[in-house]
């Protein structure tokens, strides 16, 4: 981006694990253990990009812990990097909806990334598109259809950005593997798995199985990928969804009754060029996987069309360290890198978790100069609000297949979809 474009104010949503690398017990015990929102904003206000940075949370209290710990863990191991920003709510006080707060002292033309419970996504999305501010949400942009139908909306009124952080498209080899699949003729298959260690039901016990369940938190990766693969070449007819249970409601996790270990989802395909040709989808996603299986995310899918086949694995991916206390560990820096340039500095840019982050900075400013409409980036690949709305249709329909027992229908009503 041109160094003349105007610095841009950035308001986060959400303090956790992904935003701060803070969980409330210490650092996480993730791969993100310092998080991925907050680093990439600091790199970028170092690079010229922002200006003003702000957090907003639902408790005050936290703040002096996770300024300690952002400063410990980013501000000295990296040169020349500022971790200084604002906090919501401010002293000891708890406010479920201290976001509002926040956006009202921002100005349109300002943007805010969300990483917050997935039920939280809409009212905070909303309230700052209706603010004139554009929006980044962490995937899944929302739970229910209606509310994706109305963000794009919404953010067509009022000439703002929206994207959703589907970070995988910017992963170099699932975007190869889009590009090599186009010429493999019809689809007829596609299998995804992706699951993460029970480790993690300690992290999201707050909301797991009330607020949201493990398909549409890990699920809707490879659902969009796969969403992405086809666009424009086939389309979600049905949705048939089945679920394990068990582990996250024993002990020594205690999560709600209603908490399901693993989900699947079964979605038919049509082509939209050849009436006889049919594809089958199955999206697997699970929070019980063992807890020392060397990766943090366990991540494959395979695709076959009528003229070929794509296997992939990303959790493995020919680099592994042994370590004498933990054993063998494999790790992905090409999601985000934590270690140093020579220099000292952040050395993380080409990472495709920071960049995902970037190109909705770039989106932005770029909106903001009068170089570009919102509206152009819906002609590319990138997860916009109005490009996603397939992977939000079959996410909606396979929690309704899991709580009514039934196959859900999907269908198209002019520019608008439905679930029936």
């Amino acid at each position: 981006m041109p160094s003349e474009l105007k610095k841009l104010n950035v308001l986060m949503c959400g303090a956790g694990e992904y935003t701060t690398g803070w969980t409330g017990s210490g650092a996480s015990k993730s791969d993100k253990k310092i998080g991925v929102v907050a680093l990439t904003c600091f790199d970028q206000r170092r690079l010229g990009k922002l200006e003003n940075l702000s957090i907003v949370g639902v408790t005050g209290s936290k703040w002096p812990a996770i300024r300690n710990h952002l400063q410990e863990n980013i501000g000295n191991v990296y040169k020349d990097m500022d971790v200084s920003f604002n906090s919501y709510p401010e002293g000891e006080s708890v406010n479920t909806e201290a976001y509002k707060d926040a956006i009202n002292k921002h100005s349109p033309g300002d943007a805010v990334i969300i990483f917050t419970p997935d039920n939280t996504h809409y009212p905070i999305a909303l309230y700052a598109i209706e603010h004139g501010l554009h929006v980044l949400v962490t995937k899944p942009a929302v739970q229910i259809l209606k509310h994706h139908q109305d963000l794009i909306a919404a953010a067509e009124r009022m000439g703002v950005v929206c994207f959703v952080e589907h970070h995988k498209r910017f992963d170099p080899v699932y975007s190869d593997a889009r590009a090599r699949a186009a010429s493999l003729g019809e689809f007829n298959y596609f299998s995804a798995w992706m699951s993460q260690p029970k480790s993690q039901l300690d992290t999201f016990r707050a909301w797991a199985g009330k607020d949201s369940d493990i398909s549409y938190y890990l699920s809707s990766h490879h659902i969009d990928i796969h969403c992405w693969m086809m666009q424009g070449r086939a389309v979600p007819t049905r949705v048939i969804a089945s679920a394990a249970t068990g582990i996250a409601t024993s002990e020594p996790y205690n999560c709600v009754p209603q908490t399901e270990d693993t989900i699947t989802l079964l979605v038919d395909w049509q082509s939209l060029s050849s009436s006889k040709h049919r594809g089958t989808a199955v999206y697997t996603a699970s929070w019980t996987a063992p807890l020392k299986s060397g990766v943090h995310t366990s991540q494959h899918f395979y695709y076959m069309a009528e003229k070929g086949e794509i296997n992939v694995d990303q959790a493995h991916r020919g680099y592994d360290i042994v370590n004498d206390e933990t054993g063998k560990a494999w790790y992905n820096p090409f999601y985000m890198k934590y270690s140093p340039s020579e220099s000292g500095h952040f050395d993380g840019q080409r990472g495709y978790g920071y960049i995902s982050i970037e190109k909705f900075i770039d989106a932005v400013r770029s909106v903001n100069a009068g170089e570009t409409k919102p509206s152009d980036y819906d002609k590319h690949g990138l997860p916009t609000i109005s490009n996603t709305i397939l992977t939000t249709a079959i996410l909606h329909a396979g929690r309704i297949s899991l709580d009514e027992k039934r196959p859900v229908f999907i269908k198209q009503n002019g520019n608008e979809w439905a679930l029936e």
